[in-house]
């Protein structure tokens, strides 16, 4: 099981209280009108799998109700960091 530390409550919790919530970092086109079908289901759908650490946003549906990044390794689940919506993290 993950223990997440939630960077707006400031404890770690069990990971039964928070709800993955996709990749992090996605940023939204600045035009989507001006997008093909092609480039719209791209931003959309595709979505990076990476085997190693992969920065993701988290919702503590159980706490705070309130969205936050994580920096977890998929191969091993440790959590590297959390750190609060809009901002960048380690970038390691």
């Amino acid at each position: 099981m993950l223990h997440l530390y939630c960077p707006h409550c400031g404890e770690y919790r069990e990971e039964e209280e928070f709800r993955y919530a996709g990749e992090a970092h996605i940023a939204r086109p600045a035009d989507p009108d001006a997008l093909s079908d092609e480039e719209w289901a791209q931003y959309l759908f595709m979505r990076k799998n990476p085997r190693g650490l992969h920065r993701e946003m988290w919702y503590h549906a159980a706490g705070c109700r309130k969205f936050f990044n994580a920096a977890r390794h998929t191969v091993t689940y440790e959590i590297e960091e959390t750190y609060k919506v809009g901002e960048q993290g380690g970038q390691s």
